[in-house]
């Protein structure tokens, strides 16, 4: 695997990493490669995430912690100089492969450290049942891109008021508080937050590409549009129908439907689950001009790829989803 480095390494904002990595992944030769970053404090929340829903606005302005979309599913998740962030962009389009093998080598390099790390639900490493590290993926043409958090310290206050997770999620997750929940690399290893990510690259890395003034340049044309308030708070009108399900192994649904004289002319589905596919070619698309009752629902998506569209998705689950 190949380390991106850059040729300065100061403190950027967050839309530049993950601009870097879709820079990597749309212009880079066909390999595997990886970088790790820090930044100041931020809120980052999934593509298909309400910002109001999953984010305490007014104590991140009060606090001065940057708010910013991601284009991964997942939950919302903070970070800090503390966090190590991580990323790994590889030539492939299975992501649903790609994303579980990224996380058995990140569990390996923790045991490594003589760690009891192992990968569980979705998306977390934990370390003795508590979660050091949270991942998301998504995918571009020919290419798959993984990202994640890795707790080696953080501001444990920051990230419990900074983001608002639901209390279908905290009972699902048997737990009273964002803190009993989590634990961070410090508590375990002598290791300093760089000798930690020296030894994460010694184990992942075998070579290095250094990244030039060029390459900065395009990362950062490619990051204007993470700033922008269109990609940031995203569109959302009212709608008539509201659902809300939760599911075990898949994530959170809000579905939001306009129906009018018993027909579905818009939906849209928000929530932290991760997309394998088109959502709105392969399921949403289906649902506009289709009578609003289940038969016909079901009817209308009987060919439709769900389990390929959102992970870990079955077909009569999203009936179930649709009328709550």
């Amino acid at each position: 695997m190949i380390y991106v480095a850059l040729p300065i390494e100061e403190q950027r904002p967050l839309p530049f990493y993950l601009a870097m990595e879709e820079y990597i992944a749309r212009t880079l030769p066909a390999a595997d490669y990886f970088f790790m970053w820090q930044v100041a404090p931020t809120v980052i929340f999934g593509r298909n995430q309400l910002i109001d829903s999953e984010v305490d606005t007014a104590y991140c302005k009060a606090h001065d912690i940057q708010m910013y979309r991601r284009k991964s599913g997942g939950g919302c998740v903070y970070a800090d100089q503390s966090n190590i962030m991580l990323s790994y962009i590889t030539p492939t389009s299975n992501v649903n492969f790609t994303f579980h093998r990224y996380m058995l080598m990140v569990e390996h390099v923790l045991q490594k450290l003589g760690l009891q790390a192992r990968t569980t639900g979705r998306n977390d490493i934990l370390i003795d049942g508590k979660k050091v590290s949270g991942n998301a993926f998504y995918h571009l043409p020919g290419r798959s891109i993984v990202h994640g958090t890795m707790l080696y310290d953080t501001d444990i206050e920051h990230m419990m008021r900074s983001t608002t997770p639901s209390q279908a999620k905290l009972k699902s997750k048997g737990v009273e508080s964002v803190r009993q929940h989590i634990t961070t690399l410090n508590q375990f290893i002598t290791l300093s937050i760089e000798e930690f990510k020296q030894f994460v690259r010694k184990n992942l890395c075998s070579d290095e590409l250094l990244l030039s003034a060029d390459d900065i340049k395009a990362i950062e044309n490619i990051a204007a549009e993470y700033y922008t308030p269109e990609f940031i708070y995203g569109n959302n009108p009212a709608y008539s129908i509201v659902t809300r399900h939760r599911i075990d192994g898949v994530g959170e649904f809000e579905v939001r439907l306009e129906v009018k004289d018993g027909i579905i002319r818009k939906a849209n589905m928000l929530g932290d689950f991760f997309l394998t596919g088109d959502l709105d070619g392969a399921l949403l698309a289906r649902l506009r001009g289709v009578p609003y009752t289940p038969d016909a629902v079901a009817q209308a998506v009987a060919d439709a790829d769900v389990e390929n569209t959102i992970l870990n998705l079955k077909k009569e689950q999203l009936i179930t989803i649709l009328f709550n």
